[in-house]
């Protein structure tokens, strides 16, 4: 995506790794964002953060500027800075080096989790471009968890002579008091910086490093030390009037010292030099920041990328010398993502929300295991503990990094399920600390079971599956447990009419679709489970318990437009059966609070979604499946907000579309106070209504709906990489990854060596695949279909292939193979594919 003008305004671009943190590339090339202390930090800056550009010609006149475009909003100064002489009323900040000369162009290309400014001035004699990144290699979690922003700056000289370039690199020593050491590491130059009376085990403890590969450098370790605005003065007349910087040392340390690494070369006319930047940093001792219990806050543990590297210098080297490798996988996955077939806005959703694993909403704790807020608050994270009915919808660790993925469900079982199967859907930190005491969520807890199948189908780890099977079995059965407090299913009949905690947290108090879909399609996982592990009595009870409450569904939950709740909005007895009636009843009137009732709620289906993606079948009627889509189009999809009356959270607004959490048509009773967020507009819920329809066959609507959700994402409005719902980088978004996979039709079992693809679309197609063995491309073309893997292998020797007519010719990492073709599948005769499978065949 390219953005430019009133497009920039709103960019902040994250880099950073997995659980490490990240900084924010803004549009037009500032660096804001600085969430690398194990918190958020929205708005947040480093003085003077920035790269500095110069040129001189052979007369030896400099053209001198700031790597940066026009800031062109919050000119009257930025709201809610707690400090005296600064913020609103004082102009924009100083330190963000706007007030120095910059360029006058500037246009953005975004492709995640590579970024791209081009930068262009009248007055300045060629074109410099800025590429930033962070690793991000499917499969490889620890090369995709640096702590570290990487860039390169390219200069194009555009004259006829040959120019001197040079680029300075200035942060500042963000550790309160600094000290800020220069050093080599054989070709490698780096400034790192400390907080010097601070213990390695102190969690105000971190250091920061700056480094570069190039040859000709000089290294200023502090900028001039004065008052006012002394040292950017000083620094300004070295970098635009100087031969070269002053290397200059101060014995004391200071309090928030710059320091700048500047590089030199020369460049020929109408040639093109690049230098490589890393900006690494080292905040390795974490700890619960946001609890009330002091035992929680004085258990601190190690951030899992201080084990990898022993401090920021060893990071930034790691990366300098990997450089090649790291950013030829990660642009193999950049090209494989955006060189595709599929609609932009479905690629612009689905790299754009990837992002959110890149941001200071994840953290790997000291073994590597993966935990996520749900999103972040600007100074700290929202909603703890890889909350379960949210990270429910997210569906791109699971193909990505399947290990990580795989390390939540370790950490739910060991940690959140308690003795009679019952679990806490929000991990508490640390690990030692006394679990939380809600009630169990019910999307939530059928969503662990369902995403066990779905890791173990993805990585075809039968150890790992056979490990958790035990609780995973408590986990299901806890729906008609004598212990579950909540009775979500107490006579066993395949019906949930309990008290059923949900993701949009609050409870229902009869069955619905909903929560009937993630029950119906847990049951259908878990018998699948067990009869492949030999629980044969096990798989036959719960399809037993499937067929009925499937056959309930059909008979009682369809309204004949569109799936509903079964509730009697004035039985009282049942909340204060609960002992609830205090929260759930209006006794203004006489009702139950917080029901859907005869209402169409977005997720009615959500279940059907999660099936049709991991191969489990029918959850649901398919006639009444497709009327409730097409209804659910018609009603919970505004094409224009302007007349919606919504109390609850604006996300969308003015004449902007959007598809809502709940409607009631005309004729139909809306409750006085309705399922929470009724009428908001949150992405991930979109996303998944979205998929559903493309799967069973509405293109064009489910197109409709992810365009509406990236049309409010534009740059002018708001961030491209920040999707949000409760607080920014919001989990839930990445739902949309899940587009990818169906659109190609993509079926996978690893544990039975069987993947296949069916596009749902005619014509020539190409899309990534990626699971726990590998990852890599697929292409249909008229004549052939080809399989690439990019990295890992593919471990598969049956691919399903249902447009395939006829076989003429089958190479596997270019050999040529026996097969057997039979109904569309394809039988290899090995179950290795290394570099490429090439199917030449002839379509139906």
């Amino acid at each position: 995506m390219i953005y430019k003008n009133e497009y920039l305004n709103e960019i902040s671009f994250p880099l950073g790794g997995i659980g490490s943190g990240s900084i924010g590339l803004c549009g037009n090339g500032r660096l804001m964002d600085w969430e690398i202390f194990n918190r958020p930090a929205k708005g947040s800056i480093n003085n003077y953060a920035s790269f500095v550009v110069r040129a001189t010609d052979k007369n030896g006149k400099n053209y001198t500027k700031v790597l940066m475009g026009d800031i062109t909003k919050d000119l009257t100064g930025q709201r809610d800075v707690i400090a005296l002489f600064r913020g609103f009323g004082f102009g924009p900040t100083r330190f963000s080096m706007c007030g120095f000369p910059h360029f006058k162009n500037c246009v953005f290309k975004g492709e995640f989790p590579m970024a791209e400014i081009h930068f262009s001035d009248d007055n300045f004699p060629g074109t410099v471009v800025l590429r930033a990144f962070n690793p991000l290699i499917p499969g490889k979690s620890d090369d995709s968890s640096i702590p570290a922003a990487f860039f390169e700056i390219s200069y194009e000289n555009e004259t006829d002579e040959e120019m001197e370039f040079s680029v300075s690199f200035t942060v500042s020593n963000p550790f309160g008091e600094s000290k800020n050491i220069a050093g080599k590491d054989g070709s490698i130059s780096y400034i790192k910086l400390t907080n010097p009376n601070v213990s390695a085990d102190d969690k105000a403890y971190g250091d920061m490093t700056i480094a570069t590969d190039s040859v000709d450098i000089v290294a200023q370790e502090y900028w001039y030390r004065g008052g006012w605005c002394d040292g950017a003065s000083v620094y300004w007349r070295e970098v635009s009037e100087n031969t070269r910087l002053r290397e200059r040392s101060y014995e004391e340390p200071g309090k928030d010292d710059p320091c700048s690494l500047a590089s030199y070369a020369d460049v020929g006319a109408k040639e093109t030099k690049s230098f490589r930047y890393i900006l690494s940093w080292n905040v390795p001792n974490c700890y619960n920041y946001w609890s009330d219990d002091e035992t929680d806050r004085d258990h601190p543990w190690k951030n899992y990328y201080a084990k990898l590297f022993a401090d920021s210098v060893a990071s930034a080297t790691y990366s300098l010398k990997e450089w090649d490798r790291l950013y030829g996988e990660t642009d193999a996955f950049r090209d494989a993502m955006f060189n595709t077939t599929l609609d932009s806005a479905v690629v612009d959703a689905a790299s754009a929300t990837l992002s959110v694993i890149k941001t200071a909403t994840v953290l790997r704790l000291e073994n590597g295991e993966f935990y996520g807020w749900e999103g972040m608050h600007e100074t700290a994270g929202s909603c703890e503990g890889t909350c379960q009915h949210v990270w429910n919808y997210a569906y791109a660790l699971c193909f990505l990094f399947p290990d990580l993925e795989r390390s939540i469900r370790d950490l739910e079982f060991d940690y959140s399920t308690d003795a009679d199967g019952g679990m806490q859907f929000r991990l508490k930190l640390p690990l030692t600390a006394k679990p939380h005491t809600h009630i169990p969520c019910l999307d939530g807890q059928m969503g662990a079971v369902i995403k066990t199948y779905r890791e173990w189908k993805i990585s075809g780890d039968d150890a790992w599956l056979k490990r958790h099977f035990d609780k995973v079995m408590q986990v299901l059965e806890y729906a008609w447990s004598d212990k579950n407090i909540c009775e979500w299913d107490k006579n066993k009949d395949g019906v949930l009419e309990g008290r059923q905690h949900h993701t949009l947290d609050m409870e229902l108090f009869g069955p619905s679709s909903w929560l009937q879909g993630f029950y119906l399609a847990a049951l259908k996982a878990g018998a699948e489970m067990a009869e492949y592990l030999g629980y044969s009595d096990k798989a036959a009870e719960y399809m037993e318990v499937f067929e009925k409450g499937k056959k309930y569904t059909k008979e009682h939950l369809f309204n004949g437009k569109y799936f509903i709740q079964e509730v009697d909005l004035k039985d009282k007895e049942k909340l204060e059966h609960f002992g609830v009636a205090d929260t759930y009843w209006n006794s203004e009137i006489d009702e139950m609070k917080y029901q859907i009732a005869q209402g169409s709620e977005i997720d009615q289906l959500c279940g059907q979604w999660h099936a049709n993606i991991l191969g489990l079948g029918e959850l649901f009627d398919k006639e009444q499946v497709k009327t409730a889509l097409s209804t659910m189009y018609e009603l919970n999809f505004a094409k224009s907000m302007r007349d919606i009356a919504n109390a609850w959270r604006i996300f969308a607004l003015n004449d902007e579309s959007g598809a809502m959490i709940c409607a009631y048509p005309e004729g139909v009773y809306k409750p006085i106070i309705p399922i929470p967020y009724c009428e908001e507009a949150m992405h991930g819920f979109e996303y998944q209504l979205a998929g559903l329809m493309i799967s069973e066959g509405m293109i064009k609507e489910g197109l409709e709906i992810v365009h509406s959700v990236r049309d409010r994402y534009n740059g002018a409005n708001r961030n491209p990489w920040n999707e949000i719902e409760c607080g920014s980088n919001y989990a839930r978004s990445m739902a949309s990854f899940a587009l990818i996979p169906i659109f190609a039709g993509f079926t996978f079992d690893v544990p039975h060596k069987t993947i296949g693809f069916n596009p749902i679309e005619e014509g020539d197609f190409r899309s990534i695949w990626s699971l726990g063995c590998g990852w890599g491309t697929y292409r249909k073309e008229e004549n052939r279909t080809v399989i690439s893997v990019k990295g890992g292998a593919l471990s598969a020797n049956k691919i399903s292939l249902p447009y395939i007519k006829e076989v003429t010719g089958v190479t596997v990492d270019g050999k040529t193979v026996v097969y057997t073709f039979d109904n569309g599948v394809l039988m290899l005769d090995t179950d290795h594919i290394a570099e490429e499978l090439i199917v030449k065949h002839v379509m139906w």
